[in-house]
């Protein structure tokens, strides 16, 4: 079987995608697109990508003969470009998150119904190995019916704001801190099963940096209830001195819980749980490992980043393109995990309404 030429655009944020498609029998890296020069030239001669296939512009890269594009690019030119590489004939892993608008996350779903291409957001943290082993705990029961979620994401870039050097503004200076909501919303949604259906919010203001822009919100906070009559809480900051930064989960359900530790949450940290149906409430609940990575994945699976999930997730997206089928992030699911940032935020701003959240498809 001759194998799906991948490419590449935003080889930076893209490195980790970039390897783990790399890692894949039935993937060859084909085109680059950077606008860096230099950084173009090295990737290229790293994976004997010819020179002809090397672009600065995504017009010229979007045309090029593959079959699989990646982007990685600023969230910001995320819709656009993976409606015009579908419109092109080309499936699309795209980083997340999908869009920074509502009409924006309608055009992918219609995009994606319209073309037939595989669309799937990257959100790898759903590929965690502690997220991949709540996920069969709950679907054996052990929590029973889940009615309460909670996420936070507590990562300090300022440096990735504006330059501390040049006071360049790039581009998460005109980010929402809840907008960027994928990583932790994303997964609680996965181990639910549930879609948001409601959204509201609330910000603290800008403490530390006043006059500054949404990013600089010192703490945002979505507070959603999902079709199932669950409620998700979500708390997100770019800005707050929490070090080290934290990724954090927990979940209730009719029989019990399960949650991270609060060390960080990347790997190697320690959580709690308890099932009701095993445990007494003498006993209480007991420590649990949440391990990013998969101790049984093979050896090429860290190539990737995050832990094993990329190399998981490259593999999920290109079997749903062997088996023209639909991948578990696809463009329904990823705009599950996108449209609730946009809207909490928009509550948060005109303080605190709720707001219909668009299902589509």
């Amino acid at each position: 079987m001759a194998k799906w030429k991948a490419g590449i655009v935003g080889l930076h944020r893209g490195g980790g995608l970039l390897r783990a498609l790399a890692t894949h029998p039935d993937v060859e890296i084909a085109a680059l697109c950077d606008l860096n020069q230099g950084v173009l030239a090295e990737v290229g001669k790293d994976h004997r990508v010819p020179e002809e296939y090397w672009f600065t512009q995504f017009h010229n890269f979007v045309n090029a003969p593959v079959d699989i594009v990646a982007i990685a690019t600023p969230i910001e030119y995320h819709a656009q470009q993976s409606i015009a590489a579908m419109e092109s004939g080309k499936h699309v892993l795209c980083e997340q998150t999908a869009a920074y608008t509502v009409d924006d996350c309608e055009r992918l779903v219609r995009t994606v119904e319209r073309t037939g291409q595989v669309y799937m957001m990257a959100e790898n943290y759903c590929y965690f190995a502690y997220v991949q082993e709540w996920k069969k705990m709950i679907d054996q029961g052990k929590l029973g019916e889940i009615f309460y979620g909670e996420g936070e994401y507590i990562h300090e870039i300022t440096h990735l704001l504006v330059d501390p050097e040049s006071g360049e503004r790039y581009w998460r200076y005109r980010r929402a801190p809840i907008w960027y909501c994928g990583h932790t919303l994303g997964p609680l949604l996965y181990l639910m099963n549930d879609r948001i259906v409601k959204a509201t919010g609330a910000h603290t203001g800008r403490h530390k940096y006043p006059g500054e822009s949404i990013a600089y919100l010192d703490m945002e906070v979505g507070l959603f209830q999902t079709q199932k009559g669950a409620v998700i809480k979500i708390l997100r900051s770019q800005v707050a001195h929490r070090h080290h930064e934290m990724i954090f989960y927990s979940l209730y359900g009719t029989k019990g819980f399960v949650e991270t530790g609060r060390e960080g949450g990347w790997g190697g940290t320690k959580g709690r749980a308890f099932f009701g149906d095993e445990m007494s409430k003498e006993e209480g609940s007991q420590e649990i490992d949440c391990p990013t990575i998969d101790a049984s994945a093979p050896p090429e699976a860290l190539k990737g980043g995050h832990g094993t999930s990329e190399y998981y997730m490259i593999r999920d997206f290109v079997e749903a393109i062997e088996n023209e089928t639909q991948p578990p992030i696809d463009v329904v699911r990823s705009v599950d995990f996108t449209l609730p940032g946009i809207c909490a935020h928009e509550a948060a701003m005109s303080g605190g309404t709720w707001i219909d959240v668009p299902l589509f498809g």
